[in-house]
C-alpha cells in the first residue's frame, strides 16, 4: 500500500471515530438535558453542562473538519496522479493554521452548523421550558398561600 493510501485509511478511521464521538457526547446532553427536565433544581446547571458539551462538540467537528480537508487533498492527488508527499497533516496545517481568534471564530462557525446546534437547542430550550413550567406552578401553589 502506497504512503498517501495508508495516510487516507488512517485518517478516515479517525475521522469516523471523531463522529462516533460527536455522538455520544449528543447522547450525554440528551441524559444531562433529561436530568435537568426531572429535577427542576439542576436545571440550570443541566443547561449549563450541555451548553458546554456543545462547544466541546464544535471543537471536535473543526478538528475532523482538518482531517476532511486533509483527506480530500490526498483522495485528489490518488486520482490525478499528482505528487503529494504523505504524513504532512499537521504541517500542512501549521502552514495555514488562523490566529487565536480565527480559531475561535472557526469553533463557533462549527458550533453553528445544523447538524452540531440543532439537538443543543432543543435540548436547551426544552430544557428551561420546563423550569419556567416548574416555577409558574410554584408560584401558583405557593404564591397564592
Amino acid at each position: 500500500m502506497s504512503d498517501l493510501r495508508q495516510e487516507w485509511t488512517i485518517l478516515q478511521n479517525q475521522h469516523e471515530q471523531l463522529e462516533r464521538s460527536g455522538l455520544w457526547i449528543k447522547l450525554l446532553a440528551f441524559v444531562i438535558a433529561l436530568v435537568g427536565i426531572a429535577v427542576p433544581f439542576v436545571a440550570w446547571g443541566a443547561v449549563l453542562l450541555v451548553a458546554g458539551l456543545w462547544l466541546q462538540e464544535a471543537i471536535y467537528k473543526t478538528f475532523q473538519n482538518r482531517l476532511g480537508e486533509r483527506l480530500l487533498t490526498i483522495e485528489q492527488a490518488i486520482s490525478s496522479g499528482n505528487e503529494l508527499t504523505p504524513f504532512q497533516l499537521h504541517s500542512a496545517w501549521e502552514a495555514q493554521r488562523p490566529g487565536v481568534v480565527g480559531l475561535f471564530l472557526e469553533y463557533f462557525k462549527n458550533s453553528l452548523r445544523p447538524t452540531v446546534a440543532f439537538p443543543y437547542v432543543f435540548l436547551i430550550a426544552t430544557t428551561l421550558i420546563f423550569l419556567n413550567f416548574y416555577q409558574s406552578t410554584f408560584a401558583q401553589a405557593f404564591g397564592a398561600a
